[in-house]
């Protein structure tokens, strides 16, 4: 079977399900594992994939994904030319390991999805009643300007729940949302983590955090606690979740103390 990934996170879950050798071509964003991607063909970053260059690889699978606003056009492309698309969209935490198989069906590798499905529900099992009001609330930031934040439906809700922390817009039922610098002073986090999209961690900025006017009394700013995990931890939904969940629980713990 030759596959063509267009998204970082669905990359990372054929790898873990021992499939890289399945991958003709992928994104130009998918970075992990790198030993196994060096010398693929890239086709584009995940907004502006070459439908061309896909076509031209002659996939048996394109794997696609709708995570990213903007991903619809990517897909509509794949479905006019006829590809033959397997397009994953998760929203909840639950969903991830649900992906994993349906991954591993289509590849003709269950055994291996269905190990690695009941690895993730293990790990990111949400607690036996969610977290309280006493938690800490964590605010995690997808971009700096404008911030923008996951709500609800977003797998983020589970792993903060997993952490033991709340999220300060479990109410939105929504993905995310961009908030003005006077919303986030009024959701008042105990903690921030930045999480930039696209940014290396190297080049993630807290004092862009610490200097904002705004947020001179956020108990997250006042009390030195803006944090970094990277994107690639907490913004792809595919097996380094676990990572991701690993660092919330360190900032939950830094939060309460």
């Amino acid at each position: 079977m030759r596959i063509v990934s267009l998204a970082c996170s669905n990359t990372e879950i054929l790898a873990a399900l021992g499939a890289a050798d399945l991958l003709v071509g992928v994104d130009s964003h998918s970075d992990h594992p790198a030993a196994l991607l060096r010398s693929l063909p890239r086709v584009g970053p995940d907004l502006e994939i070459d439908v061309d260059a896909v076509a031209r690889l002659e996939p048996d699978l394109v794997l696609a994904s709708l995570t990213v606003p903007g991903h619809e056009t990517v897909v509509e492309g794949m479905e006019a030319r006829g590809l033959p698309l397997l397009t994953l969209a998760p929203l909840s935490l639950e969903e991830v390991p649900a992906n994993v198989r349906t991954v591993a069906n289509r590849i003709g590798r269950a055994d291996a999805g269905e190990a690695l499905a009941r690895r993730l529900e293990r790990a990111l099992a949400p607690p036996t009643s969610p977290p309280g009001p006493e938690a800490p609330s964590i605010l995690v930031q997808w971009w700096p300007g404008p911030v923008i934040s996951p709500g609800r439906q977003s797998w983020v809700q589970g792993l903060l729940e997993a952490a033991g922390a709340r999220n300060p817009l479990e109410g939105e039922e929504r993905p995310s949302r961009p908030l003005s610098p006077e919303e986030v002073a009024e959701l008042a986090p105990d903690a921030m983590v930045m999480s930039w999209c696209g940014v290396a961690p190297e080049r993630y900025r807290p004092d862009v955090l610490y200097r904002n006017p705004a947020w001179a009394e956020v108990p997250a700013i006042r009390n030195g606690r803006v944090f970094h995990v990277p994107e690639a931890w907490l913004g792809r939904p595919g097996p380094r979740l676990l990572h991701g969940l690993q660092a919330l629980r360190r900032v939950a713990e830094a939060a309460r103390n």
